[in-house]
């Protein structure tokens, strides 16, 4: 494979258009490597954020329900959130979200993948973790911001859901159709 050659862009101009929690925008003026100029282009700033597989010692997945406004509907979602500043690090963050929405600790962690929601847009990345042999350990522990349900679903589930584009975050079906690959499942 071809190594590729970095071409960053020339930022001529920044300027936040917002900068509140969830909705933090700059608006660009960029040069681009052969001299175009761009004068108004949107980055959003987030925070990185995880999501976890999370499987039980049973071999049943952890799963969380929650109503997206976005989409208008309820559905079932992999436990994520955001890395906090005060997390040592996006496995930390990974393990306080699954304990805080889910109850369930302890297992074997290891990192997935890496993804970005957008990366012509979005300034952040999704670090995905795969934790196996999970336990519940607690009862949920939810921000004020937070209404979900706790679903244990076997793989046949997982797998229907997947096939009949059920899951609609793509953050989580990506790597859960990753576990599905690479486990030769279907």
């Amino acid at each position: 494979m071809e190594e590729l050659r970095e071409k960053k862009w020339n930022v001529l101009e920044s300027k936040y258009i917002s900068n509140k929690p969830w909705f933090t925008v700059r608006r660009e003026k960029v040069e681009l490597p052969n001299g175009n100029i761009i004068p108004e282009y949107y980055l959003f700033e987030y925070p990185n954020w995880v999501n976890v597989i999370g499987i039980t010692k049973e071999y049943k997945f952890v799963f969380v329900s929650q109503y997206r406004h976005g989409l208008g509907r309820t559905a079932y979602e992999l436990s994520a959130g955001v890395c906090e500043n005060t997390d040592a690090s996006p496995l930390e963050s990974a393990k306080r979200e699954f304990l805080e929405e889910t109850g369930y600790g302890k297992g074997f962690w290891k990192e997935f993948m890496i993804l970005s929601v957008n990366p012509s847009t979005h300034t952040n990345l999704t670090f995905c973790y795969l934790a196996t042999d999970v336990e519940l350990l607690a009862p949920q522990h939810l921000d004020s911001t937070e209404d979900l349900s706790v679903h244990l679903l076997t793989l046949d589930e997982v797998i229907k859901m997947l096939e009949c584009d059920q899951i609609k975050q793509a953050l989580h079906a990506a790597p859960l159709w990753k576990y599905v690959a690479e486990n030769h499942l279907i």
